[in-house]
């Protein structure tokens, strides 16, 4: 690994001040970093290259030895410091200790899935009967209805929970308490001081929650309260108490946590290691349905489940049956989860001709409305046969293109639109959502700083279109003049190898605020570049001694990035990836996935 230091003026890396796709390059750490990176490497005896990547996402050196390995046992809190935890764990372990009939309302999307599959997990263990509801995403939309609840106490709920939703349902909440049901809400959703009525809610984003655990999705939280639940039930010496096991679940928590995108730090990181070898051992019948499927080779990683489990399992949610997911993940027998696998699998091919085509007409009326995007701020997208499943989709792939803040937006015959929206790093998409419910532009609308959904009818459509650009536009512009590729180091096609890999692996898992470790490949030659399956170009980069590496950039063949690959065979270019491993019929490859790319000069 070749280090190439920052100076105070951040030099551009390898002379890149900008690449194909605009990007200047520049090193991750500066001078304060490569100090931390070498008091970690001197005090612990760890590897240069590991203490970089360490340092380089902030970690410190008292951190780093348990940051390596993260364990329940440490990482862990007293789940009774989440606000209303033993309030919920109190109420939920009565019911079981009365066989009360319970159900559970989750969210359609994985961690609504994931969320709901523990809970049923932990009530049929103890043989109570427990119903699973998941709203439909078009007909109800997010979150607990009054028809919903009423449906569920019609059908002999004593007590509801809901999971990864219910924090704001003051409505619905309100439906079961004049029915005298109560309602236990576990979620992990932004919400304000203005609570809905109901017997406990456990989430670490509400205001008076002082237990430092905003970064766990809502699975995670479900998880602490089920450890606090079980507590309860064993110290009360219940026959059945003894006899589980939690950790067998942590694959189920792992794929939420991974899936839902939220911070890799902390209870988190414990969740994904912990999970990632619960599932290796495949003793959840549906997940194994799953990565049967979807082909996996070698052992499961958090790819594995953000880009082939997760988009499968919200198939169902996206275009159809939403229970279907969290069905799967409930299911004792292979045979049955076999099944619903295979249509889960349908419907992801399915939902992927729907992307297609939806992304071809995306595409075609952003270049009619704002041209290359340059000029554009944020780009609003609208059809009226879109379906409203799948837009969150089209939005993140228009901002992947154009580098914008970018919405679909799905309109109805009746003329209303759903919509939603994906932003760029560092500018607040929720914020500016909100301010446009403010002004009287949207029927309803929120989100978080990189997604947001919203509601519009058609005739403010235009409206909103301007609203958003002058909002934005200050704000866009600096962020797109400003924008860097962080390199965590150089190398070359000889020094990418296996054991590098595994080296690498020991800092992770990688995601949501844990980079993977980006770096640069420095004035290779590319000896063949071609596009295969779904418009990706594979690439083959040579060294001046002839070693060689292979790299693929996803879904690029009519990019700039892709451009450039297909017209350079025989030239050298410096290349940006990240780093991984391919097993192929038995055997396991380096492989590079190629982000970047420049002209070497």
């Amino acid at each position: 690994m070749v280090d190439i230091p920052a100076d105070p003026v951040q030099r551009a890396f390898l002379g890149v001040e900008k690449s194909v796709l605009d990007n200047r390059w520049i090193s991750r750490l500066d001078q304060a970093g490569q100090n931390r990176a070498l008091a970690m490497s001197q005090m612990h005896g760890l590897p240069d290259l590991i203490t970089r990547v360490l340092a380089g996402r902030g970690v410190t050196v008292d951190e780093a030895v348990e940051f390596l390995d993260p364990t329940l046992r440490g990482l862990m809190p007293d789940p009774y410091k989440l606000t209303d935890c033993e309030k919920a764990a109190k109420r939920i372990a009565e019911a079981i200790r009365t066989r009360q009939p319970v159900a559970i309302f989750g969210d359609y999307d994985v961690d609504g899935a994931s969320s709901s599959a523990l809970m049923y997990r932990f009530f049929s263990h103890f043989g109570v009967t427990s119903e699973i509801y998941i709203p439909d995403r078009v007909f109800e939309g997010y979150g607990p209805n009054p028809a919903a609840i009423d449906q569920l106490i019609d059908n002999g709920a004593k007590l509801i929970v809901t999971v990864d939703c219910g924090s704001t349902s003051h409505e619905a909440l309100a439906a079961a308490a004049e029915r005298n049901i109560d309602v236990v809400v576990i979620d992990h959703h932004q919400v304000t001081h203005d609570l809905p009525p109901c017997h406990a809610l456990v989430n670490p984003n509400r205001e008076d929650d002082l237990s430092g655990q905003g970064h766990l999705c809502a699975a995670g939280v479900v998880f602490l309260v089920l450890v606090a639940t079980l507590r309860l039930l064993r110290e009360a010496g219940h026959p059945q108490a003894r006899s589980i096991d939690l950790l067998q679940w942590l694959d189920i928590v792992a794929l939420a946590t991974v899936c839902d995108v939220v911070p890799l730090k902390g209870l988190n990181r414990a969740y994904v290691v912990k999970g990632l070898i619960a599932a290796r051992h495949q003793g959840n019948a549906g997940l194994s349905a799953l990565f049967r499927k979807a082909g996996l080779a070698g052992p499961v990683t958090p790819y594995h489940f953000g880009f082939l489990i997760g988009p499968r399992i919200n198939a169902g949610g996206r275009i159809s049956d939403a229970a279907l997911g969290s069905r799967l993940l409930t299911l004792e027998d292979p045979n049955e989860a076999e099944a619903i696998a295979e249509r889960l699998d349908e419907l992801n091919r399915d939902r992927q001709v729907m992307e297609a085509h939806m992304l071809q007409e995306a595409e075609a009326e952003a270049l009619a409305e704002y041209g290359d995007g340059t000029g554009a701020s944020v780009i609003v997208t609208a059809h009226e046969k879109w379906h409203p499943g799948i837009v969150g989709l089209i939005a993140a792939r228009l901002k992947e293109k154009f580098k914008r803040p970018a919405f679909a937006i799905a309109f109805d015959p009746n003329g209303k639109g759903t919509g939603s929206g994906r932003s760029i790093n560092g500018f607040d998409m929720g914020k500016m959502v909100r301010a446009a419910v403010d002004e009287g532009l949207l029927v309803k609308g929120g989100g978080h700083a990189m997604a947001a959904g919203l509601t519009v009818e058609r005739d403010k459509l235009g409206k909103l279109r301007g609203f958003f650009t002058e909002r934005a536009e200050k704000t866009v512009a600096t962020l797109v003049a400003n924008e860097t590729l962080k390199i965590d180091g150089a190398i070359g096609a000889s020094g990418a190898t296996i054991d590098l890999i595994d080296r690498l692996e020991t800092a992770g898992p990688y995601g949501s605020g844990h980079s993977q470790p980006i770096f640069a490949i420095p004035a290779h030659r590319v000896r063949d570049a071609r596009i295969v399956g779904e418009k990706h170009v594979k690439v083959t980069l040579e060294a001046m001694d002839n070693a060689r590496l292979d790299g693929i950039a996803f879904r690029a063949a009519d990019s700039q990035l892709g451009n450039l690959l297909l017209n350079s065979r025989g030239a050298n270019l410096h290349i940006a990836g990240t780093l991984g491993d391919n097993h192929y019929q038995g055997s396991r490859r380096v492989q590079l996935r190629v982000i970047d790319g420049a002209p070497a000069r």
